[in-house]
């Protein structure tokens, strides 16, 4: 891959530094624009909405702050020699992690900003799921009065299993908030062996395992080639029929066709989804007609303070970017500074 370009053959100090945020769905970037500006850089605030458009924005760009636009590698090819790629967010999936590895770029992420408001969210579905409000007020608006007929079978919350796919920051945060309403839980992680969920109230086991018992399945994996599509055909039919799957993490975790097939047939009792593969959701995905899915468009991370957290946190990299630290979080594999 050519790494370099006429541009990057300039010694830093002989030329301005360039701070590009690609896209943003904030107000402004006026905490950004302050951080880069502090330090001498020129700063270039744009709403790319293609590959195409990124890398015209990056070109010769020291660093580059992404939300959902697509980094790829010939927008990496393009940027500054010993660039820094910062995503606004916890995943990295829109990112050419490969490409930038291989040109020396750092990429740092920002993980933290909105585990509680993902935590709340992911903990409101698993109860809204499980005690069937969105068909009971469908319900009550249709005219009927028949709660029993509407929602059979539930469970008492101390007889349900709430199975987690991952347990990492959020995950952990969602089972110390469901933990006070008496559920039994269940967690298939690499990363975490039997004593250290036993310390959590947990039982560790195999991923097939989870499938098989939990009532409820959070997940909280990253989106890897390994567990793209781990909620699939095969693994929603060795479900329990009553159970429901939740995610906050990842779209490309479920296969969407599969599960809106599944739901249809009554294979399992419900869903509820805020992150999908496609986003945002398609006007013909068989998810819209789905029963018993509750559907959030990619909301689990807002409150206002996650938003101001965030983009602090986005400004406090480009300063120390641009004074020669690393990014906070670098992801895992980024070369150092």
């Amino acid at each position: 891959m050519r790494c370099l370009h006429p541009g990057s053959l300039v010694s830093i100090s002989c030329r301005q530094r360039r701070v590009v945020v690609t896209d943003y769905n904030f107000p402004d970037v006026a905490v950004e624009r302050a951080a880069a500006e502090q330090h001498g850089a020129q700063f270039i605030a744009c709403q790319c909405k293609s590959a195409e458009d990124v890398t015209q924005a990056v070109k010769d760009a020291d660093v580059a702050v992404v939300q959902f636009a697509p980094l790829t590698a010939p927008a990496i090819a393009g940027m500054a020699q010993g660039a820094t790629v910062i995503r606004y967010g916890i995943g990295y999936d829109n990112i050419d992690l490969h490409a930038a590895f291989d040109c020396g770029l750092a990429v740092g992420y920002i993980p933290d900003y909105c585990t509680a408001e993902v935590a709340d969210h992911t903990v409101s579905m698993v109860l809204a799921a499980l005690r069937k409000l969105p068909q009971l007020d469908a319900s009550v608006r249709a005219g009927d009065w028949k709660a029993v007929a509407v929602v059979k079978p539930i469970k008492p919350f101390d007889q349900t299993t709430v199975g987690f796919l991952g347990l990492g920051r959020i995950g952990s945060l969602v089972l110390t908030r469901l933990q006070p309403f008496g559920f039994r839980f269940l967690v298939a992680d690499p990363q975490i062996d039997k004593a250290r969920a036993a310390q959590l109230g947990a039982t560790s086991v195999e991923r097939d395992a989870l499938f098989r018992h939990a009532d409820v399945i959070s997940l909280h994996a990253p989106a890897t080639a390994e567990t793209t599509h781990v909620v699939n055909a095969q693994t929603l039919r060795t479900m329990k029929p009553d159970a429901i799957i939740v995610n906050t993490a990842r779209g490309r975790l479920v296969d969407e066709a599969a599960l809106a097939q599944a739901l249809a047939a009554g294979n399992i009792s419900g869903a509820a989804l805020d992150v999908f593969e496609t986003e945002a959701l398609p006007a013909d995905s068989p998810l819209r007609g789905a029963p018993n899915l509750i559907l959030t468009p990619h909301a689990a991370w807002y409150s206002e303070h996650a938003i101001m957290r965030l983009q602090e946190l986005a400004a406090a990299d480009i300063a120390r970017i641009l004074t020669g630290q690393g990014p906070r979080c670098p992801v895992p594999g980024s070369p150092g500074p």
